[in-house]
């Protein structure tokens, strides 16, 4: 009969007993930065694990890698951006969300335009999905005008463009924004200040025929 002591059960490793949903947030919001901060192509998952505080390895297993990571990401980012633009809601309100959106969640309103900047892989929620989405918010835009927010001569397509660059101007222009207006770009009172002026902007298109 053997004296020795008996053995104790293995630990798991710290990553098998954590929550799978808590582990899979800590990722999202650390890719959030990390993306945001650098583009997906200078993003590192072992940047990214180290700031979620887990093994890097966690990213493949439950997001297949970084590009399945950065699409997890993104699809939430467009999640809101639909549930925001309904079709009987007034563009105005939309616009003012946008802007705020963009000052509330920075790290995410920077990846949408890193998205844009460096026009490369991966597409966010793959090719077709971003042009189902954006083709959803032409949609809406084209039943803001049949309900009188813009005249019949104004083309839809080229209105989302505008707006969604006028919304991006706190992120995209800081310096000018700064300059022109002695506000700081990243506060929520210039977020208001400025959602505002775009939402009277909007309200100078309306058609007369609908008012």
């Amino acid at each position: 009969m053997s004296d020795a002591a008996p053995r104790s059960p293995r630990r798991a490793p710290v990553e098998r007993q954590r929550d799978p949903e808590r582990t899979k947030a800590l990722l999202l919001e650390a890719a959030k930065a990390e993306f945001g901060a650098k583009g997906y192509a200078a993003a590192r998952v072992s940047e990214i694990a180290a700031k979620a505080g887990v093994n890097k390895q966690l990213i493949s297993y439950y997001f297949g890698g970084k590009e399945g990571l950065y699409n997890a990401l993104t699809a939430t980012m467009y999640d809101d951006y639909v549930a925001a633009s309904e079709h009987d809601k007034p563009f105005a309100e939309v616009v003012r969300f946008f802007v705020q959106s963009g000052i509330r969640d920075h790290d995410l309103a920077k990846l949408f335009l890193w998205e844009n900047l460096t026009d490369g892989a991966p597409d966010a929620i793959g090719v077709e999905g971003q042009r189902d989405f954006l083709q959803r918010q032409v949609e809406y835009v084209r039943a803001r005008q049949a309900a009188g927010d813009f005249p019949e001569g104004l083309d839809p397509a080229f209105l989302l463009v505008i707006f969604m660059a006028a919304s991006s101007a706190a992120l995209a222009l800081p310096r000018v924004v700064r300059a022109v207006s002695g506000q700081d770009p990243n506060s929520a009172e210039f977020a208001d200040a400025y959602g505002d002026q775009l939402a009277l902007l909007i309200g100078h298109l309306a058609d007369p025929k609908k008012r």
